[in-house]
């Protein structure tokens, strides 16, 4: 995804933990995984949405819109999450009209699409976090004009816009968020959560077990009042509850818009360990944490490695297959 996060932001999320593991219900319907395109010899969009479509995906994440995968999507059922691109920000917060030509151009242009969210931004930074709020009421604006109100606008954020530990101490560290929840607590949207026990692990090996990253501790690692924490996805997803309660927004759920471990390029980085997280996550996205038991919608990230992605070289090797579209290690949805 352009301009992605993994640093730093991480390093916060000292301890957090959670939850006994559950049996997957038969069919996982939270399940979506995220498709790329920063790589070379990448499968034609249309043999994308086939693969997806073998292996029962259920949902995408494309991050700008890709006319290519949205003429492939037509019919397919898949459901949506479509990013904006935070190239298109200034231009969606500086005009309703702005966003309604966006809107037609890149919505209203397709048919047979199953579009459920419209992330405006991706881990937005610096100033730019000013024009979350106002895109987002623009977007929301033009949807609702174009009879497609159906559609939920959100951002999508990482775990360093919170701080706080144990979960039930989780605020918004970063000052943006607190109107952006508030918002999307009167529009019904979910806030889109990019969440990674592997930064979180890398960043804090000292204090954090990589069995509680990987969903194989034991027993529990953290208790919090009641709640018992036996992994750190938990940890990290009700951390954003509580900030989003502490915000007055403790209605809005969230959506995993992003979950997943690096098969090589740096600690801990394996096809070993990229596996046994990607499939407990699978197996327990469909229980919930302890503060929100229930299923969560979660994103894996990403359908394919990108060789074409910068930063560290673990940005590059997040691909659950190859190129030719076999597993890049053994993976039942």
């Amino acid at each position: 995804m352009p301009g992605h996060h993994r640093a730093a932001a991480y390093i916060f999320a000292v301890a957090l933990a959670l939850g006994v593991l559950a049996a997957v219900p038969s069919a996982v319907e939270s399940i979506g995984v995220a498709y790329g395109v920063n790589g070379d010899n990448l499968p034609s969009a249309s043999d994308v949405v086939q693969l997806y479509k073998s292996k029962g995906i259920t949902g995408m994440r494309i991050y700008f819109p890709d006319s290519n995968a949205l003429k492939a999507l037509s019919g397919s059922g898949i459901n949506l999450i479509i990013d904006t691109g935070n190239d298109q920000l200034s231009n969606l917060a500086a005009s309703a009209s702005n966003a309604a030509a966006w809107v037609k151009a890149n919505i209203q242009a397709y048919q047979g699409l199953t579009i459920k969210y419209i992330a405006v931004g991706n881990e937005v930074s610096g100033g730019d976090t000013q024009l979350i709020l106002p895109a987002m009421k623009n977007v929301n604006s033009a949807l609702a004009a174009a009879g497609l109100s159906g559609i939920k606008v959100s951002t999508a954020v990482q775990s360093g816009v919170t701080a706080g530990y144990p979960p039930s101490h989780g605020t918004f560290s970063a000052s943006h968020m607190g109107p952006i929840a508030q918002y999307l607590a009167t529009t019904g949207a979910p806030l889109l959560a990019n969440i990674y026990p592997y930064f979180s692990y890398v960043g804090n090996q000292a204090s954090i077990d990589i069995k509680y990253a990987l969903f194989t501790s034991s027993g529990t690692v953290v208790q919090d009042g009641s709640n018992a924490y036996q992994n750190l996805f938990d940890a990290l997803v009700d951390t954003f509850y509580s900030a989003l309660g502490s915000a007055g927004a403790g209605n809005v759920k969230i959506v995993v818009s992003e979950s997943g471990w690096p098969s090589a390029g740096g600690t801990a980085a394996s096809a070993a360990n990229a596996q046994t997280y990607n499939q407990n996550l699978i197996n327990h996205v469909g229980k919930g944490t302890p503060k929100r038991p229930g299923a969560i919608e979660t994103y894996i990230f990403a359908i394919f490695n990108e060789n074409k992605k910068t930063g560290d070289e673990t940005e590059k090797h997040f691909g659950l297959f190859n190129t030719d579209k076999s597993p890049a290690y053994s993976i039942k949805f």
